[in-house]
């Protein structure tokens, strides 16, 4: 593996500058933001494996592309639970939610 010159690594800053980052957890996360954030992962993981875009996901799920981005982003706020859980077993169906 090569290191990036300086040229790539510039246009490799600029647009990281531009880019929206993913929210993480808070220590003090209610189990109910830890729940939807470890939905949301499940999306992520989805168009990873998939090897599919945001839109592709938005198109399969009947929803807008800027929804997805919310999901990926993990913008738990904009979610409930259930609503989170809906989207998911569309795209894993045999998922399995167990409560301690």
């Amino acid at each position: 593996m090569v290191f990036p010159n300086e040229n790539d690594l510039k246009l490799i800053r600029e647009k990281l500058e531009k880019a929206e980052p993913s929210h993480v957890l808070s220590d003090d996360a209610s189990k109910s933001d830890i729940l939807k954030y470890k939905l949301c992962k499940k999306f992520v993981v989805y168009i990873k494996k998939n090897n599919i875009t945001q839109a592709q996901l938005a198109e399969k799920l009947k929803i807008d592309p800027a929804r997805i981005n919310e999901i990926i982003k993990y913008r738990i706020h904009l979610f409930t639970v259930d609503r989170l859980m809906n989207l998911v077993e569309k795209i894993d169906p045999e998922l399995k939610i167990e409560v301690a």
